[in-house]
């Protein structure tokens, strides 16, 4: 049957507004979905500010030497095979490196490491520690940020695995470190750092300055992994955040794992 021509012209309405709603409907479904693909801070009026973390660079296990094999944490004996000086965390962006923690071609002295230790007594008890127990190479680095904290990184290596626990169980303890540092000679256990972000095969401690502290706030982690035990010291005038400090400690245990 023929469609009077008042009706088609209807149809035609109905189609194009039908052909109008279907587009937007697929442009918003379209855009709905790129919104939940993208990060937040890419979408426009939905940026934050930063929560606190640095801007570490890509963290890259070093290269081997040929024929070594890689650090297995599941193997008792493994030893990390890597240049200890390369396994040392890179500054974040924007840091400025101290360079007197490079030492004499990136090798830290036994002397300039203990220096970190408030009481001569420990400083001595400790240097004597690395000498029974066959420190074989001591690395270190360390920068500041803009907002002036300061970061310290120590690695110690010694002979094997066993000897790095040994080693680190005369460091730590639960209430507090063995040797306070400068600065920080009253600390206790923070159970506020999550332990979630530990690797696998790492242990770790870490202490918080109670108060009332100094000029300085002083937060402090030993680390092992293997045959290396590892001191991470960040200290800021003020307040030391939390989260960049666990942050760092996260990314150098990874690096150790």
């Amino acid at each position: 049957a023929r469609v009077p021509f008042r009706d088609r012209r209807r149809l035609r309405a109905a189609l194009r507004w039908t052909a109008v709603v279907t587009v937007f409907a697929a442009l918003g479904a379209g855009t709905a979905y790129g919104i939940t693909r993208m990060e937040r801070t890419d979408v426009p009026g939905l940026a934050t500010e930063s929560d606190g973390r640095w801007d570490y660079p890509r963290i890259t296990k070093p290269p081997l030497p040929a024929g070594a094999r890689p650090y297995d944490s599941e193997d008792p004996a493994s030893g990390h095979a890597a240049d200890l000086r390369a396994l040392l965390l890179p500054a974040p962006a924007g840091a400025t490196e101290d360079k007197a923690l490079r030492g004499k071609d990136g090798w830290l002295s036994t002397e300039d490491f203990t220096a970190v230790f408030a009481e001569k007594k420990d400083r001595t008890e400790a240097g004597q520690l690395m000498t029974d127990h066959g420190l074989r190479h001591a690395a270190a680095r360390g920068w500041t940020t803009g907002d002036g904290t300061r970061t310290r990184i120590y690695l110690l290596r010694f002979a094997t695995a066993e000897v790095g626990d040994a080693v680190f169980g005369k460091f730590v303890a639960y209430g507090s470190p063995s040797y306070a540092l400068t600065g920080a000679e009253h600390v206790q256990y923070d159970d506020d750092h999550p332990s979630a972000a530990d690797p696998r095969g790492v242990s770790r401690y870490s202490y918080d300055e109670v108060k009332p502290r100094g000029a300085e706030h002083v937060r402090q982690a030993y680390v092992r992994s293997g045959d290396v035990v590892a001191l991470i010291v960040q200290s800021r005038k003020g307040t030391a955040a939390a989260l960049p400090f666990q942050q760092t400690v996260t990314l150098q245990s990874q690096l150790l794992s």
